[in-house]
């Protein structure tokens, strides 16, 4: 697999190999051993899945108390995946990094350590996500930070998106 190290410490871009024929592909979203090689060291305890329609933006959230690792997979459409570093003893606190996510390109993910705050936009008519944490999911430790947050001033490719209550606050 590839790794291509972001502007953010601790956010990567992974590209897992991928085997294609006329058949169609093959690839490996995870595998302890090949990641922890990679200095992925993290314990993985739970997967979940989103599917989300054109134009919604999911986030930023984050874990409190209990912050958790991320690997994010784009199983079908494309997102625009955003991280903002709030780990205050980091060089890239505050600041953001997104990348384009899309099944079409071929694979990648992204892998953000615990410390991280996470949204994504849809710009496909539906995208499927897969997250990979480290931590359990716990709704009583959830943070968030508005979308259009001034300080962090995020470029999102969208300029009207379909937000949930919760995120427009």
């Amino acid at each position: 697999m590839n790794i291509i190290k972001t502007t953010l410490e601790d956010f990567l871009i992974i590209e897992p190999i991928c085997y294609q024929d006329q058949r169609g592909f093959f690839l490996e979203t995870y595998h302890s051993k090949k990641y922890k090689e990679e200095g992925i060291l993290d314990n993985f305890v739970q997967d979940n899945q989103s599917r989300s329609s054109q134009n919604i933006l999911r986030g930023l959230h984050y874990q409190i108390k209990s912050p958790q690792s991320q690997i994010v997979t784009v199983m079908r459409g494309r997102i625009f995946d955003v991280g903002v570093d709030l780990r205050s003893h980091s060089k890239t606190f505050g600041q953001w990094f997104g990348v384009i996510l899309d099944d079409k390109i071929g694979p990648r993910q992204v892998y953000m350590a615990p410390g991280f705050a996470h949204g994504f936009c849809v710009l496909s008519s539906w995208a499927d996500l897969h997250y990979k944490t480290s931590c359990l999911y716990d709704p009583t430790d959830e943070g968030g930070i508005i979308w259009n947050d001034s300080k962090i001033n995020i470029e999102w490719p969208i300029n009207s998106p379909k937000l949930s209550a919760r995120d427009s606050k």
